[in-house]
């Protein structure tokens, strides 16, 4: 019988599809699987009001997969619709033809059946793992079957043949095994079971597969024998389908664990159903730790894509925005079409209305549980908070304001998280500033010398204790119109006036001393000042310009990083006996106030958390002053 050339320049679009659109090879099974499915809709719906159409008595709708390695032969068989002669080459000769789009198209009534496959992309993907494919196909209302069989791009036949029932059976000459891609997998239960889990779980009708095991036989103690049971591989009904009233304690829960291969139950689920314009369920989880490979670059961020609980990818990244990248869940669309790439995905309107509604659902159920559920949102932002403070600093702050309201730090006066809003309602009436402080911990920033005159006027102190956070909040600038203020900068000031000009005159009269220690520090620091805004310690460091002490240390621990240096004030408590002792020795003795000073910056460096440039000379410092204070 001589072939039939395949239709709209097929030998280019078979192979350009093959080889394009589908990533994974083991794709083709789960288009054959909806393009079954597809078929049993079609013949449940014709049987509504066709009678020729309906099963027989005791015959359920159904797909069976049969494997036999001897021939190497994979075979789907449906009981569904079944396709004529005209509709075998119509659907399975014309590359990307949809038979069911247009079985729609022609009835009104089918508008609410679910259809999932797409005869033509879909079925040609079985040339990816097959050297031949047979389709024996008898349809509805017809005594006849068809045997239509291609070898891929040369092109087909079909010819007349029978079939005891109504439906079409596929079979699949599987490749041989390869170097590059062992097709011998095709052929193992096993592996056809976990395809079908993976990307068939949720087709409504039962697939179907004889299973082997090893079981005990009946009447012995340690005799085994191998038996083969038919065994359904699909769950069938989607959990996000079901009606939340229906589902039972704990399943969520349990979804998430065998989905996701997470230890732990997710900290909060989140579920939303949309019909309108764009219609899709979506099943949320937000994991209660980090992936120990989170902060990784191997982490691959999305949430699983479905088309009418047909997997179509296994993680859409264009679902879900980097800030939010810790989501875990499925979202379900009868909008969506099975054949689509990923880069007809990042260009797709449907999803990109899909994926901004599911950020704007996340948002508000992380609002909602930082309103009423605050032990929950601190577990998550222990978690997570990282990837957020990320987010409102990444792209020049372009999503600081939907992010800021979700960032929390810890309180100096309360000593816990709070948020920047709770900062504010509880700030005192004549606060200005929003104040913070930059260390390594919470407890190396309260013994910093600049805290103890903030938190003496009753101000709070926001502790930014991760690399990201100081460069959080310069993007940010202010919170509710009040601007942060670092109690490192050198513009900082808790003083009144009276207490200014006492400074100021102290400086003025000290001024050769002061100047005199800045010389012997002039690699050290641009200014030596006095400060009235230290109570109980001796000395700080202060930074002048935009790049902080805190923003100088992050910056240069980053890899082929040039390195940078802060503008550092080393400021001098006036009040201090140091500087009663400084103005001593600087009336007798300027070699020993060049020491001293050395001695001070040290110590001011080890106060701010950062390393002394030479412990050695430090120590020798200490120890020579040491002695000379006991002649």
């Amino acid at each position: 019988m001589a072939k039939k050339q395949f239709k709209a320049e097929s030998k280019r679009m078979l192979d350009l599809m093959i080889n394009s659109i589908y990533t994974h090879k083991e794709i083709f099974l789960r288009e054959l699987i909806s393009n079954a499915s597809d078929a049993l809709d079609k013949r449940h719906f014709q049987s509504l009001t066709d009678s020729s159409a309906a099963l027989a008595s005791g015959e359920e709708y159904a797909i069976k997969l049969t494997a036999d390695k001897t021939e190497r032969k994979l075979t789907v068989e449906d009981n569904g619709c079944g396709m004529t002669k005209e509709e075998l080459e119509e659907n399975l000769g014309t590359i990307a033809h949809s038979g069911t789009r247009a079985f729609k198209a022609e009835n009104e009534l089918a508008d609410d059946l679910s259809v999932i496959g797409q005869f033509g992309v879909g079925f040609y993907a079985s040339f990816m793992v097959s050297k031949k494919v047979v389709v024996t196909s008898r349809a509805i209302g017809s005594d006849t079957a068809y045997r239509w069989e291609s070898e891929g791009e040369d092109g087909y036949t079909i010819k007349e043949t029978e079939k005891d029932s109504i439906g079409t059976e596929i079979e699949l000459y599987i490749k041989d095994t390869s170097e590059e891609e062992n097709y011998d997998n095709y052929l193992e239960s096993y592996e056809i079971s976990r395809i079908v889990k993976k990307y068939s779980d949720y087709i409504r009708y039962p697939i179907l597969m004889d299973m082997e095991h090893s079981k005990k036989k009946e009447g012995t103690e340690d005799e085994y024998e191998t038996v083969i049971e038919t065994e359904t591989l699909n769950s069938r009904i989607p959990i996000w389908k079901k009606a939340k009233a229906d589902v039972q304690e704990g399943e969520y829960e349990n979804f998430y664990q065998d989905k996701f291969y997470d230890y732990q139950e997710p900290a909060a689920v989140i579920t939303t159903n949309v019909e309108g314009l764009v219609s899709y369920q979506a099943l949320l989880f937000i994991p209660s730790h980090a992936p120990f490979d989170y902060y990784t670059k191997e982490y691959e961020k999305g949430l699983q894509l479905y088309a009418n609980g047909v997997m179509i990818m296994d993680k859409c990244a264009e679902l879900l925005p980097d800030y939010f990248s810790f989501v875990k869940g499925v979202v379900d669309s009868p909008d969506l079409s099975l054949n689509i790439s990923r880069e007809i995905l990042q260009h797709d309107r449907q999803l990109k209305t899909i994926a901004k509604n599911i950020e704007n659902k996340i948002s508000s159920e992380l609002k909602k549980m930082m309103d009423t559920d605050r032990e929950k949102y601190e577990t998550i932002y222990q978690a997570f908070g990282i990837q957020l403070k990320y987010g409102a600093y990444a792209s020049w702050g372009a999503n600081k304001d939907k992010l800021k309201d979700f960032l929390l730090f810890h309180s100096l006066k309360e000593d816990k998280l709070i948020s920047l809003h709770e900062y504010v309602e509880a700030m005192p009436e004549a606060q200005e500033h929003l104040y913070y402080a930059s260390g390594e911990s919470v407890a190396r920033i309260k013994a910093m010398p600049q805290t103890e005159t903030v938190l003496d006027k009753g101000y709070d102190i926001l502790c930014m204790t991760d690399d990201v956070d100081e460069f959080v909040v310069k993007i940010l600038m202010t919170y509710e119109e009040k601007p942060f203020q670092s109690i490192s900068d050198s513009k900082l000031s808790t003083e009144t006036e009276e207490e200014k000009k006492e400074t100021e005159q102290k400086a003025e009269e000290n001024k050769d001393m002061l100047t005199a220690m800045k010389e012997a520090l002039t690699d050290k620091v641009s200014d030596v000042r006095l400060s009235h805004r230290l109570k109980s310690h001796a000395v700080c460091l202060a930074s002048e310009g935009e790049l902080s002490l805190e923003m100088e240390r992050v910056l240069n621990t980053m890899p082929n990083s040039e390195k940078v240096k802060a503008q550092r004030i080393l400021e001098i408590n006036d009040n201090h006996p140091v500087f009663a002792a400084l103005q001593k020795i600087y009336g007798a003795d300027k070699d020993k106030l060049n020491e001293y000073a050395m001695v001070l910056y040290n110590q001011a460096l080890l106060l701010e958390g950062l390393p002394i440039e030479d412990p050695a000379a430090f120590a020798d410092s200490v120890s020579r002053l040491m002695a000379d204070a006991s002649k």
